[in-house]
């Protein structure tokens, strides 16, 4: 209950940063153990997990029963935590599933989480997964330009154009990560990091 003195439930893991706010709980007895979402975060809702199943055959998933006696070493690909095979290129495979996330071919709230230690490549599409919004950089460049900002200020002032936070995500200048995804990427605080 509240009244218990144990620390752990009352504090935040690293895994919360920027979902969970570290300020906004309550005084007294329940501090710490009731957690509010931050303002950018959100909660997925859940797609269907078959058309990342059918890209994932189209692009050389293979099945358990081809590969039970391989000895070429292999990725294992779980969707929603079912195994449904192996790939023998997982490098090429996450950074194309990236790319069509950012795309919007692939649902945004995908999660594209790749183990190299483990050798799997974990692939979440349910429901109740906290996903926090990141800018996406490449070559050392922000993504997001001047160009879609100016967007967003037009389109709050003029109600006929429909630039919004939708069409930054299928734009592919915002990406959304869930914990477990955050963990598998690189991430600074300010552009002198890139």
């Amino acid at each position: 209950g509240r009244e218990g003195k144990i620390a752990k439930p009352r504090q935040l893991h690293n895994t919360h940063w920027g979902m969970v706010c570290p300020a906004e709980t309550p005084e007294g007895q329940a501090c710490g153990l009731v957690k509010n979402l931050s303002l950018m975060s959100c909660i997925s809702v859940g797609t269907l997990s078959a058309p990342v199943i059918e890209f994932l055959e189209e692009w050389g998933l293979e099945s358990l029963e081809e590969n039970a006696h391989a000895s070429t070493p292999c990725t294992k690909v779980f969707v929603n935590g079912v195994w449904m095979g192996v790939h023998r290129d997982p490098v090429k495979l996450v950074s194309t599933l990236r790319k069509l996330r950012r795309k919007d071919d692939i649902n945004c709230e995908v999660s594209v989480v790749r183990d190299i230690r483990e050798r799997e490549l974990r692939l979440y599409t349910d429901a109740g997964r906290v996903c926090r919004p990141l800018f996406i950089v490449e070559n050392q460049q922000l993504l997001i330009q001047k160009r879609h900002i100016e967007s967003l200020v037009r389109a709050k002032d003029d109600p006929t154009l429909s630039y919004n936070w939708d069409s930054l995500l299928k734009d592919g200048v915002i990406e959304l990560l869930d914990a477990e995804e955050k963990e598998t990427v690189m991430m600074c605080m300010t552009s002198e990091d890139f």
